[in-house]
């Protein structure tokens, strides 16, 4: 199913709103409320949510261009755009009265994870009982639900959890040159139940084979789409940073820029197209539910490339504003930071997913 045109228009006017915000978001560090309002209008938190619980099913395709849509007003915004409907999708994971529990108010929980198993969880009679801190966990400041991976005490496969917001303490860690308003900080669990229809192994969304549901989204392997998880919001980036050069170009009555300038631009262009289009195939074959070994790796590869095709389009049109782009006025400066931060993050990496990508070809007979 497609998400319905009305959020198609909310996300544009979410996006206006980050863009009015993002210089001060970027001082404050934090999100204003205005704009997690927004975001949540636009949809993002319901995208994934099963219709019975008052969700929008949607396809990797659109929710990947319209986090790209809100980035080109605030990377932080998207970025928590983008994670708050991963937390949507993962929670579908769980058992069916998880699920319940979760959506019982409405599709529009938000919903945060904790994507790296840390922390402590032990066996008890009908549960699960947790402690530890998990690091990194985008939103966590406004979510009314997280979702934290752990392995059990004494071994066995991570599992995930789901903890109302009551039960953990957030702590802030996330002191970053960009992406400075996601909030990507701690969180603490002390000694906290997890009834054992809060939880589920961790396998079966990493390898998109679930026990209890149905959904499209849920059969779609982590390895498949966490790239453009990831990657959307540094798409938006680069376009945004693409438009503030076009019209630096634009400039009636000034010096004509130099050839190297307008080149420059051109090659920037090419490479935010170049990188677009990979990243709409990737959306495209998981839409598609094309999940065959070859086509990960493939997909993991061009997610990548495309991240480092995006990073070079902004290093570029960056260099090209000279001293004053870097001005603390200048939006190119917030945005050349945030692209940079955010393409660091690890599932990013080109080198890991290149070397991924040619194994098969190292042990074909």
């Amino acid at each position: 199913m497609s998400v319905p045109k009305p959020m198609l228009s909310a996300v544009t006017t979410a996006g206006e709103t980050a863009a009015r915000y993002a210089a001060a978001a970027d001082a404050d560090r934090r999100l204003p409320k205005e704009v997690i309002d927004a975001l949540v209008t636009a949809g993002f938190a319901r995208c994934f949510v099963p219709e019975r619980f008052g969700g929008e099913p949607a396809r990797f395709t659109e929710v990947m261009n319209a986090v790209a849509t809100m980035a080109e007003g605030c990377a932080s915004a998207a970025w928590v755009s983008s994670l708050l409907s991963q937390g949507s999708r993962i929670a579908g994971y769980l058992p069916e009265k998880g699920r319940a529990e979760i959506w019982a108010e409405g599709a529009e929980t938000l919903l945060v994870v904790a994507l790296v198993a840390q922390g402590s969880a032990r066996p008890v009679t009908g549960g699960w009982v947790l402690s530890g801190t998990w690091s990194y966990v985008s939103g966590v400041e406004f979510s009314d639900w997280a979702l934290v991976l752990a392995t059990p005490d004494g071994g066995g496969d991570a599992r995930f959890f789901a903890v109302p917001r009551a039960a953990y303490t957030v702590v802030e860690t996330w002191f970053s040159l960009g992406m400075r308003a996601t909030g990507s900080h701690s969180l603490t669990l002390d000694e906290v139940f997890v009834p054992a229809h809060c939880s589920f192994p961790g396998w079966e969304m990493f390898q998109g084979r679930p026990a209890d549901s149905e959904e499209p989204c849920h059969r779609v392997p982590l390895f498949a789409v966490n790239g453009l998880t990831f990657g959307a919001p540094i798409l938006g980036s680069a376009r945004a940073a693409l438009k503030i050069a076009e019209a630096a170009l634009r400039t009636p009555g000034g010096t004509p820029p130099k050839d190297s300038t307008r080149i420059g631009y051109a090659r920037s262009a090419g490479e935010i197209d170049a990188a677009a289009l990979l990243l709409n195939r990737v959306a495209d074959l998981a839409d598609r539910g094309r999940c065959e070994a070859g086509l990960l790796l493939r997909g993991s590869r061009d997610s990548t490339f495309a991240v480092d095709l995006l990073v070079a389009a902004v290093d570029r049109l960056f260099a090209g504003t000279g001293t004053g782009g870097q001005a603390e006025t200048q939006p190119l400066q917030r945005i050349w930071r945030d692209v940079h931060t955010a393409g660091s993050h690890g599932v990013l990496r080109f080198e890991p997913a290149a070397l991924r990508f040619t194994e098969p070809l190292l042990t074909a007979a």
